[in-house]
């Protein structure tokens, strides 16, 4: 779902026990393992059963881009958001091909364009690890503890995926340490781009619309999954139905939600409302500044940065709309109700014992750490490049257990594709990036500080982000992929000005990883496998687990709200866009629906609204009916999900996505593709 509104009203949100006690009406973000069959079939008298589980799990998509997605052919054909595809559109335009303004659709399979650092992903196994990783921490503490765990993981990883071309292989944590569990992957790393429409007609109504609805989007791109040169073969796969939804249906969201808070204690939250959150949109809105400024210099800046534009305001107002969710008194009051009720649940219970006392002396030692571990990080593409060529070529010489999540065997070829993946580097966007967030290192460090000092020397965080920036060689694929297979040698004999600056804060950033794993991160997995031990105890097994980007699903109808005494309808029609239509930014038309204004069936439905609960990491998801086959795709919620990160109202909280019969028209009359059209038919 993409983030890009803020607006939070004092106590819209509404919590409905997330966090302690099992899930009401369409809540939960459900493991597949563990999908409450029999509550949805006493609230609708049908559940899917596990052969339609087992199908819609199979052509379910993850893109580690950040989304969500599903085949949608027998060719690997891959249905998911604009938005979602819009870094690969920035990547492969230039002056005289802008992909993302003007939209891409390719003529033959031959024409696809190739997406930098994507990759395609489908869970062919999920199995539980926990009584192995639990037997490694044992009575392990702190830094030990944290060792302990990763060598476990990376052993775990390293079994289940030996063939590391083709698979991918992760351990993901569940409710806090309470459960670990293995996701296998069948993996494509070879992903490209097939159609896509203009910016404009995915961003119509632009920020005024974000998280609103009536919405007027055309959200909604295809990629093909390729391997050796050739499109993958997907028999499993979501049959295509161009449909209008139907008020009340079932609807089903499958996806990779990317992380919620739901199963935060008070100190955890009282950190986010205190310290991360405030920090975050301080700094992240002064960015915003400096790049509207700096696009604002020539139309070709402004294109450059148009694709970082958007993914800061969206995030900003994703952070900006939690800052206000937790200072609404009415809404953190059910979050503490909710606490209370657990902790009740749980007095007596020695072998739990106060594990929120645990979390509580871990948040406080977190305090201290925290902005050195985030400033000595310093923001930007060349310097990412420098920091993993050199803690890869330092890990990759260690033990597979003894390395840094990221550099183990089965992450290692995920790094280095995005590592190496070919992409448009612009300097003076980097430079930007990296001057702002040493200036803001400067800030809230202090220019006395000892961090300070090691990050910027003699020099101003402007001075530094140009000097590294013109001197560094780490734009050219070809030096990387040199630095990477010369290893550690290649690292220490370079004299590259970013290498050399990346070496330099190499050793304080790992001071301060041990730091926080000793008080905070080790504490805090004790402390989470407790609390779980604590929510089993009092409510059983019918609860899902906080959102960690792995495969989900949830169920929901099509359904709209009553919003200020007015029902709110359940969808929009394409010939709603030309009725809503300003002629100025951002209501003004995509050019295609202009020039084909006569030829679009205005009766046909755009987007629409259900139940379903959902969160970012969740765009792209496929909304399936009943039936198991595809009628929209998820792209956005409604103002009332911005709380979504801690609680869910089934009341208000709403999904929006696309309808695939508003794709549908766009593939055969606006931006016209018929080779998609056959495949999607299946001929």
């Amino acid at each position: 779902m993409t983030q890009r509104s803020v607006y939070l009203a004092t106590g819209m949100i509404c919590l409905f026990g997330a966090a302690a006690s099992p899930a009401y009406a369409e809540e939960g973000m459900w493991t597949f393992g563990a999908f409450p069959t029999e509550q949805m079939r006493e609230a609708y008298g049908w559940a899917p059963d596990k052969a339609w589980l087992d199908r819609v799990q199979a052509a379910s998509v993850r893109l580690t881009g950040g989304c969500s997605a599903s085949f949608v052919s027998s060719q690997g054909l891959i249905l998911t958001n604009h938005h979602c595809v819009a870094s690969c559109l920035y990547q492969n335009s230039d002056d005289d091909n802008d992909f993302l303004k003007n939209g891409f659709t390719a003529g033959n399979r031959a024409e696809e364009k190739k997406c930098a650092g994507q990759q395609a992903e489908v869970v062919t196994m999920i199995s539980d690890v926990t009584a192995d990783i639990t037997a490694a921490i044992g009575n392990l503490s702190g830094e030990a503890l944290t060792k302990a765990r990763d060598a476990k993981i990376a052993a775990i990883e390293s079994a289940g995926c030996p063939d590391t071309d083709t698979t991918r292989c992760q351990v993901v944590t569940l409710f806090g340490g309470g459960q670990y569990k293995l996701y296998s992957y069948r993996k494509y790393s070879d992903v490209r781009l097939a159609w896509s429409p203009e910016d404009r007609a995915a961003t119509f109504g632009g920020d005024p619309d974000n998280f609103n609805f009536p919405r007027y989007s055309l959200d909604a791109s295809f990629l093909r999954a390729y391997e050796n040169g050739k499109p993958v073969a997907t028999p499993a796969h979501l049959k295509w139905n161009p449909r209008a939804p139907k008020e009340g249906e079932l609807t089903f969201v499958v996806g990779n939600p990317g992380s919620t808070s739901r199963l935060y204690t008070q100190s955890q939250l009282a950190f986010e409302r205190e310290v991360r959150l405030p920090v975050t949109v301080a700094t992240m809105s002064e960015l915003r500044g400096r790049l509207i400024r700096a696009m604002e210099e020539s139309p070709e800046k402004n294109r450059e940065g148009l694709d970082l534009l958007g993914g800061i305001e969206n995030s900003l107002k994703v952070y900006i709309g939690r800052t206000k969710a937790l200072n609404d008194p009415a809404f953190t009051a059910k979050l503490a109700k909710a606490e209370a009720d657990l902790k009740a649940k749980s007095a007596g219970n020695d072998a739990i014992g106060d594990p929120w006392a645990d979390v509580d002396a871990a948040m406080q030692a977190y305090r201290s750490y925290y902005l050195p571990a985030r400033f000595t990080d310093p923001t930007g593409d060349l310097y990412n490049y420098a920091q993993v060529l050199v803690l890869a070529a330092i890990e990759s010489a260690k033990p597979n257990a003894e390395r840094l999540p990221g550099f183990t065997d089965s992450a290692l070829p995920l790094t280095k594709k995005r590592l190496l993946d070919e992409r448009p580097i612009y300097p003076w966007l980097d430079e930007l990036k990296f001057g702002w967030s040493l200036s803001k290192a400067r800030e809230y460090l202090g220019p006395d500080d000892s961090d300070t000092k090691l990050l910027l020397g003699k020099e101003s965080p402007e001075q530094l982000a140009e000097r590294l920036v013109a001197g560094t060689g780490l734009a050219d694929p070809k030096m990387r992929q040199k630095l990477w297979d010369g290893g550690l040698a290649a690292i220490e004999a370079s004299d590259d000005p970013m290498i050399l600056y990346a070496r330099k804060l190499e050793a304080r950033q790992r001071e301060l990883k041990q730091q926080i794993d000793e008080n905070y991160a080790g504490p805090l997995t004790n402390a989470g496998a407790k609390l779980a031990d604590a929510r089993f105890a009092a409510y059983g097994d019918k609860l899902y687990p906080d959102a960690t980007f792995t495969l989900r699903i949830s169920y929901g109808q099509v359904k709209g709200w009553m919003e200020r005494g007015n029902q709110v309808p359940i969808a929009t029609t394409l010939g709603g866009t030309f009725d809503r239509a300003t002629g100025n930014e951002p209501f003004d038309l995509a050019p295609a629906f202009v020039a084909n204004k006569d030829k679009i069936d205005p009766s046909i439905t755009y987007d629409f609204v259900s139940t379903n609960d959902i969160i970012g990491g969740n765009s792209g998801s496929p909304v399936i009916d009943k039936a198991g086959t595809v009628i929209g795709a998820a792209f956005d919620g409604n103002i009332h999900s911005l709380g979504g990160n801690y609680g869910y109202d089934p009341a208000l909280n709403r999904t929006v996505s696309v309808s695939v019969a508003a794709v549908q028209e766009a593939l055969e009359t606006i931006y016209p593709a018929p080779n998609l059209v056959k495949e999607l038919a299946g001929k």
